[in-house]
């Protein structure tokens, strides 16, 4: 029979990933004593290790897929995706300007 899928909130994923790689616990001794599945805890551990390098874990822009483990990182995509939102505003901003003042003259 297969089990319901169970939602962790940041904090937690963030507290299991240190205590793999902050007090040296095995990925397999964490799952047993948590009940967690290894695949989970193994994306988590990956994703920490890639945010304290400060590359904020894998795919474009250095955003990883899952959410963000510390709150640094969940300010930084959101600074991040209001960046991005900007830049494209100030381009069609830029395209309409040209284009008015093409139709003044």
């Amino acid at each position: 029979m297969r089990r319901k899928r169970r939602e962790f909130d940041s904090n937690f994923k963030l507290e299991v990933a240190r205590m793999v790689r902050d007090q040296g616990l095995s990925i397999s001794e964490v799952c047993r004593s948590m009940d967690l599945g290894e695949s989970s805890v193994h994306r988590w551990v990956t994703q920490y290790d890639a945010e304290r390098a400060g590359g904020g874990g894998a795919g474009a822009g250095g955003t990883g897929a899952g959410k963000p483990l510390t709150a640094d990182q969940q300010r930084i995509r959101q600074l991040e995706l209001e960046n991005r939102r900007l830049k494209e505003d100030n381009e069609i901003l830029k395209k309409a300007s040209a284009f008015f003042a093409r139709e003044l003259k």
